[in-house]
């Protein structure tokens, strides 16, 4: 692991610290005929998808002890559609 991996353990602390608007319990505020709460954790929501997405297309190969160039020509990658049932054809029906 490098130290820009390490990044991601402040950043999902921050992410799940901040998902629930602790301090924003008791606003009667509204925006656009919603709660501004609702708005915020909408917003965080969204911010949370973007980091998950970033981790997921960089670090997560790492962290897990892959090497995405290695691993990419193995052909692991199965479609589930590629199934072949056995013993009849791919409609259901037995021999």
């Amino acid at each position: 692991m490098t130290s820009r991996d390490l990044l991601w353990i402040p950043v999902f602390a921050v992410l799940v610290a901040f998902s629930v608007p602790w301090f924003m319990w008791g606003t009667d505020a509204i925006v656009a005929g919603l709660p501004i709460w609702l708005w915020w954790h909408v917003g965080w929501m969204v911010l949370a998808a973007a980091c998950f997405r970033r981790f997921a297309a960089g670090a997560w190969d790492r962290g897990m002890g892959l090497d995405p160039e290695v691993d990419r020509g193995r052909g692991d990658d199965v479609d589930a559609g590629s199934f072949e049932t056995s013993g009849g054809d791919p409609g259901g029906e037995g021999p």
